[in-house]
C-alpha cells in the first residue's frame, strides 16, 4: 500500500491514558435529570465535514436480534443489536437530511460524553441536537451491488460518532454499516426510537472477566451482523466485505478476519490482546488477510507495539501506520468537531490537543487512509 501522506508514518512510544467507564447508576441519573437547554437556540451547531465522493448518501436504521444469546448487561435472554446504514443514493430532492443525534440521544450525550467519558468536551455552549449529517434517510439506493464495510466504535462510544467516515465512504460507492454494542455504549438509539443507555461498569477497565466478557460480546456482536447481512440492504455485496473500527472497536475488526465473509479489516488503535495479556489468535498466528494497523503518536505504548508487532511477525499483508501529532479520538467524529470547539472557545488547545492532536489535516487523511486501504483490499469497483 501507498505510504499515506499528511504525516503517517512510524515514531517513538509515548504515554497512553485510560478510557472513562460509568457505573449503570450513574448513566441512568444523568439520563434521568437532563432538561432540554433553554439556550440551545443560541448554543453552538457543529459541523460535520461534506463527503468528496461523487455519489450522494441515502441512510436507514436497522435493528438484528440475536435469539441463541442473553445480554450480558441488562439480563435479557436475547441480544439486541441497533445499525445505521449508509449507501449511495440516486436522488436525494424530497427527503430529509438526518440528524447525527436523536433528540433523546443528544441529552444523554450533552451529559454524559461531553465532560464525563470526554471531560475534554465543553458541558454547555453546543446544541448536540442540532448536528446534521450529508445523508438522507431513505432515499433511493444506487442500484446494483456494493462493496460493504461493517463499523465497530471503541469502547462506550455510541455507532454515531463514525458519521463522517462512514458517509465519506459511502459517498464513494461503499455500504456501510455502523454497528452499536448496547449496554457498553453510553446511548444507543434504536429504529423504533427505544434509547438504551450504558451499563457497564467501570470495572472492565480493571478486572480482566469483565473485560474478556465485553470483548468477547462485541465478537459475537460482529459475526452475528456478518451472518446476516444479507438481510439489512439490497445494496450489500457478500462478496466484497470488510470491517474497521476504532480502539475496542478496531480490536473486534481485526478479529472479525476470522469470518469467512471478511476479506480485509482496518485496526484503527485497539490492543490486540486481553487485559491480562493474552494474544488474541489473530496476533498469535497472523492472517493471509489484509489487515491495517493504524495509530497515532499520542496514544501510543508497549502494549500496542507487543500486541501489533506480534502480527507483523508473521508475515502476510499487513500493515502498520502512524499518524503524527495526533490524539486517540482523531479516527472519529471529535476530530472535525474540536477545532469548531476551539475556535468557538469551547474548547482549550490543550483539550483539543489530548482528544484528537493538532495533526496537519487530520479528517482527510483519516478518511483518504482508511477508503485507500478497502479501495485496493477489496479490487473496487464502482
Amino acid at each position: 500500500m501507498a505510504q499515506p501522506t499528511c504525516g503517517f508514518h512510524r515514531a517513538n512510544v509515548v504515554g497512553m491514558r485510560r478510557r472513562t467507564f460509568l457505573t449503570a447508576t450513574a448513566a441512568s441519573a444523568l439520563t434521568g435529570a437532563l432538561p432540554l437547554s433553554a439556550s440551545a437556540a443560541t448554543d453552538l451547531t457543529l459541523r460535520l465535514p461534506a463527503p468528496t465522493g461523487n455519489w450522494h448518501v441515502g441512510t436507514t436504521t436497522r435493528a438484528l436480534v440475536d435469539p441463541d444469546r442473553s445480554d450480558p448487561w441488562n439480563g435479557s435472554p436475547t441480544r439486541e443489536l441497533a445499525l445505521t446504514v449508509f449507501y449511495p443514493a440516486t436522488v436525494v430532492r424530497g427527503y430529509q437530511r438526518a440528524s447525527q443525534l436523536a433528540p433523546a440521544a443528544a441529552e444523554v450525550f450533552k451529559g454524559l460524553d461531553a465532560g464525563v467519558l470526554h471531560p475534554e468536551l465543553p458541558t454547555s455552549g453546543v446544541n448536540w441536537a442540532a448536528i446534521l449529517t450529508h445523508s438522507y434517510v431513505d432515499a433511493p439506493a444506487l442500484p446494483g451491488r456494493r462493496p460493504t464495510l461493517l463499523y465497530s466504535p471503541g469502547g462506550a462510544d455510541p455507532r454515531t460518532i463514525g458519521t463522517s467516515v462512514a458517509e465519506e465512504l459511502a459517498s464513494h460507492g461503499y455500504v456501510v454499516l455502523t454497528v452499536d454494542h448496547p449496554g457498553e455504549a453510553s446511548e444507543v438509539v434504536f429504529p423504533d426510537g427505544r434509547l438504551r443507555v450504558i451499563e457497564i461498569g467501570p470495572d472492565v477497565q480493571t478486572d480482566p472477566v469483565q473485560s474478556r466478557l465485553m470483548m468477547d460480546t462485541r465478537f459475537a456482536d460482529m459475526r452475528f451482523v456478518l451472518n446476516h447481512l444479507s438481510d439489512l440492504h439490497e445494496s450489500i455485496d457478500l462478496r466484497r466485505v470488510g470491517v474497521y473500527g476504532h480502539s475496542a472497536g478496531g480490536a473486534t475488526a481485526a478479529v472479525s478476519l476470522e469470518h469467512p465473509r471478511v476479506r480485509a479489516a482496518a485496526n484503527l488503535e485497539g490492543y490486540l490482546d486481553t487485559l491480562d495479556g493474552e494474544l488474541y489468535p489473530i496476533a498469535r498466528h497472523g492472517t493471509r488477510k489484509p489487515l491495517l494497523l493504524a495509530g497515532t503518536d499520542g496514544f501510543r505504548d508497549e502494549r500496542f507495539d507487543r500486541t501489533w508487532s506480534a502480527v507483523l511477525s508473521q508475515g502476510g499483508p499487513v500493515r502498520r501506520v502512524q499518524l503524527s501529532d495526533a490524539n486517540h479520538w482523531i479516527w472519529t467524529d471529535y476530530a472535525a468537531f474540536a477545532p469548531q470547539l476551539q475556535s468557538a472557545g469551547l474548547m482549550t488547545a490543550a483539550a483539543r490537543a489530548k482528544l484528537v492532536g493538532t495533526p496537519r489535516c487530520g479528517v482527510p487523511a483519516v478518511r483518504r487512509l482508511v477508503r485507500e486501504f478497502f479501495d485496493r483490499s477489496l479490487t473496487f469497483s464502482g
